[in-house]
């Protein structure tokens, strides 16, 4: 296991949060609960039908771990009543708030807006926006946040990567939004060059990516990453944020010294903003396949508390160091 991660687990486990996992179903989650609550990452709160997540996960121990059942819990008629408080100007009635309340991610999500736990993991057997949707209806957006976004984590890998000097990449956004205008761009690299350095510890350097390099092609693609450059230093003029810059100039010194030379990122970045999804997802997935990396995520920003939604395709290991930056993101 790589020294950040030792120390990811570490700075959750100091925390002593509470995390709610929605999808007690899934055996995946099940053996994360376990694990988590064993190494003292988390206290998890469980949702499901105790007796069926015992009988199907006989050779799991579930000592330590609250589990319970939306659908009898005696706090659902409480949270029925918070969802209808929070929903009846768009039409949702109390009969229609105690139905919803009882679905495992509006449960974990009521639980979370009231207090009850610190974060919320959900997206292992569900789809994004099963998990996204009661997230948005409920807990929002934190202030001056326009959108919910998300990064992954990429960790390098064990025999290290000439590029990589701190052992860890941000990419953002490679889950969520589809097609960002400059304005948009412009939050996502903040919010992922913010919690690069809370979450993973990174003194960011924030390349935002193009297929131009400081003005090599013109393009309207081109034209709103550079717009979305000057947004960025707009809202946070402190962080070290540069672009449009072609990949290789953002991490390659030798590149970045013919490409872009009087940048202060080129060369060094160490988060990427891809300027949309497909570039994003595909670039992600590069880097977890054919380099090594080991892609943690996605961990979404912009929400006014901490929720974060799993890969269906996601190890029980995966699992794990979400529930910890989740964690994290709760302090």
């Amino acid at each position: 296991m790589s020294e950040l991660i030792n120390k990811l687990v570490a700075n959750a486990s100091a925390l002593n949060k509470t995390v709610v996992l929605t999808e007690g179903e899934d055996k995946r989650v099940v053996t994360a609960a376990s694990e988590i609550v064993s190494r003292k990452i988390a206290k998890i709160v469980l949702l499901g039908d105790e007796e069926q997540i015992k009988a199907e996960n006989p050779g799991v121990d579930l000592t330590g771990i609250q589990i319970v059942n939306p659908k009898t819990s005696p706090k659902l008629k409480e949270y029925a009543e918070l969802l209808y408080e929070l929903r009846k100007s768009k039409g949702m009635t109390m009969e229609q708030a105690l139905e919803t309340a009882s679905e495992s991610t509006y449960f974990g999500t009521l639980m979370l807006k009231a207090g009850d736990v610190d974060g919320l993991v959900s997206g292992a057997c569900h789809s994004t926006a099963n998990t996204l949707r009661p997230g948005l209806q409920i807990i929002k957006t934190a202030p001056g946040v326009p959108l919910v976004s998300s990064f992954f984590l990429m960790i390098a890998p064990e025999q290290g990567n000439q590029y990589c000097k701190d052992g860890a990449f941000i990419f953002s956004d490679c889950g969520l939004e589809p097609n960002p205008d400059s304005d948009k761009l412009a939050f996502i690299a903040v919010s992922a060059a913010r919690n690069a350095k809370a979450l993973a510890g990174l003194d960011p350097k924030v390349a935002m990516l193009s297929f131009s390099s400081k003005g090599s092609a013109k393009h309207d693609d081109v034209n709103k990453v550079s717009a979305a450059v000057a947004k960025a230093h707009e809202i946070a003029p402190e962080l070290n944020i540069d672009g449009e810059l072609q990949f290789d100039a953002a991490i390659v010194p030798s590149v970045a010294k013919s490409k872009a030379p009087n940048s202060p990122v080129a060369g060094q970045a160490n988060v990427l903003i891809f300027p949309d999804l497909d570039a994003g997802n595909i670039g992600y997935k590069i880097a977890e396949r054919l380099g090594g990396f080991m892609a943690v995520g996605p961990v979404c920003q912009g929400f006014a508390k901490p929720m974060n939604d799993l890969s269906r395709g996601c190890k029980a290991e995966d699992i794990v160091l979400t529930v910890a930056l989740t964690a994290l993101q709760a302090q």
